[in-house]
């Protein structure tokens, strides 16, 4: 379980859209820390679930499936045992095979599509553990062969929250972190 400072509201108290949220991390994480904390600020819990998950990240201009990989990636890269948990999940309902998974976490991605490989590859560089990062100009063709830019940016937009949440998640304790995680509160 992981620990907080902050209050939680109580599974039987959350209202039927924040339940709702909570039944689904429970049943993939076991870990619903992040919907209890949150259900404070209804309008906060709003926010990452309705505005930015469904509304972007489910729907938005970029296929489902590239969101899924590159977020995939980025907890992999972060070591969010509570994300990898639900990550993993949603690209193998997605139809992402258990060996591409495998070579995910090696950063082998020759078993991937060029645009698979450039929206990975793009994950790896807005990676919270990568200060460096940014858009080469050879990622950037990469990615222009198969994504516009208002889709790159879109991707990039999608990334940069999820960043965003995680070090939020770390640091206040909201999630369970993988043995290998250098990030947030032990």
């Amino acid at each position: 379980m992981s620990e907080t400072l902050l209050t939680r509201v109580p599974p039987e108290e959350l209202s039927e859209g924040a339940r709702a949220a909570w039944e689904a991390l429970n049943e993939l994480t076991n870990v619903p820390t992040f919907v209890e904390v949150f259900a404070k600020a209804p309008e906060l819990l709003d926010f990452a679930m309705v505005q930015f998950y469904q509304n972007i990240f489910f729907q938005g201009r970029v296929a489902e499936r590239y969101k899924q990989l590159s977020r995939l990636r980025l907890s992999m890269n972060h070591g969010c045992r509570t994300c990898n948990l639900q990550n993993l999940v949603g690209v193998a309902d997605i139809g992402y095979s258990q060996d591409q998974i495998d070579a995910m976490w090696r950063q082998d991605y020759a078993g991937f599509s060029e645009d698979e490989q450039a929206v990975m590859e793009l994950a790896d560089e807005i990676a919270l553990n990568n200060p460096h990062g940014k858009l080469t100009p050879e990622l950037h063709a990469r990615l222009k062969r198969h994504f516009s830019d208002e889709e790159i940016l879109e991707l990039g937009l999608c990334l940069a929250v999820i960043v965003g949440m995680v070090k939020l998640s770390f640091a206040f304790g909201l999630v369970e972190k993988e043995d290998y995680c250098e990030f947030g509160v032990q």
